[in-house]
């Protein structure tokens, strides 16, 4: 299935990076504010896809584009372009993100970068690599040295208010804050150990599924904004290493309204 998932997101990265040859000539359109969709988009989704079908025809699909597709206890989570305002503008930080759920559970994740051609892949109970090369998130303790990333919440301004104040704290705290504008990347950035922590709210099942499999088989910790593990319910997550995501949370929490508990 790991393969399966890997021939999958380079399939979908090939057709990325074609196309990115001539961004003037997409079709682009807007699915809400600040959020686009292009045809590079619907086109690696049914790559995607076909590969899977192709080998699991009774799989279940949930992709970001075409929705939910109905089929057993299997689940396949897909992004086919996490990052598209970045790819649409030639900004070099996007990716294809693809997920395996069992009975609930994530069991595969893949992050694809095809500009870099960095392979993110994770098992439950294998680990994580990055090119078939075991990665782990880092060994920093110091919130005062940490590199954090974040996404801002441009979907919901309802929580624009306690996402600054969260900013604002934090900016006092650690070293550096990024936000590159692809969370599928900076989860994989963080199992690898090139960022210390990172938090964001509202965030799509299929942003997240498969860089969460990558950073706990990396060793890192990731909860929702109640210290539990209803994220992929939430789309609010706060993850690092122990310590630092246990000083992240502390940081963010005195901030948090009801409703994004």
């Amino acid at each position: 299935m790991l393969n399966i998932a890997v021939r999958a997101a380079r399939n979908a990265g090939d057709l990325i990076q074609r196309s990115s040859e001539d961004l003037g000539r997409l079709t682009i359109s807007k699915k809400s504010h600040n959020d686009f969709v292009s045809e590079v988009d619907y086109i690696a989704e049914a790559e995607i896809i076909q590969v899977i079908k192709n080998a699991y025809p009774e799989h279940s699909i949930l992709a970001e584009e075409s929705g939910e597709h109905v089929g057993n206890e299997y689940t396949w989570v897909i992004d086919p372009l996490d990052g598209t305002t970045n790819y649409l503008h030639g900004y070099p930080q996007y990716a294809v993100s693809i997920a395996l759920k069992h009975k609930g559970k994530i069991e595969i994740g893949v992050v694809y970068d095809p500009l870099r051609d960095e392979l993110f892949t994770a098992e439950k109970g294998g680990g994580a690599m990055l090119n078939n090369r075991r990665i782990r998130v880092s060994k920093q303790s110091d919130m005062n040295a940490a590199l954090i990333g974040t996404g801002f919440p441009f979907k919901f301004p309802q929580h624009l208010d306690a996402y600054l104040a969260m900013f604002k704290t934090l900016t006092h705290q650690v070293a550096g804050i990024r936000r590159a504008g692809s969370a599928a990347l900076d989860l994989a950035y963080l199992a690898a150990g090139r960022l210390d922590g990172f938090w964001e709210i509202g965030l799509k099942e299929w942003d997240m599924a498969a860089g969460i499999l990558l950073v706990q088989e990396a060793g890192g910790v990731v909860t929702d904004f109640s210290f539990n593990e209803h994220y992929l319910q939430t789309g609010n997550i706060v993850t690092g290493n122990m310590k630092i995501q246990q000083a992240l949370y502390k940081a963010i929490e005195p901030h948090l309204s009801a409703s994004l508990k």
